[in-house]
């Protein structure tokens, strides 16, 4: 992988998990406005970037890969 692919993976990868988290967020506020507890905790949120294959060293690692390449 290049370094252009990767970090074209990793804006689509982002993007995902924005969408993923902006989903998250919005079931909790209807839930609350329910009078429910959230469906998502911190733990939750924290756990997306590196589902997303984002997170600090995933991403270290990619870009270590891409200059590889």
């Amino acid at each position: 992988m290049t370094q252009e692919q990767a970090v074209a993976f990793i804006q689509a990868q982002t993007v995902c998990a924005l969408a993923e988290i902006e989903a998250m967020k919005a079931t909790n506020r209807l839930r609350q406005a329910q009078g429910l507890s959230d469906a998502y905790g911190e733990a939750d949120f924290f756990a997306v970037p590196e589902k997303h294959q984002i997170a600090h060293n995933q991403v270290v690692l990619l870009f270590r890969g891409a200059n590889d390449g």
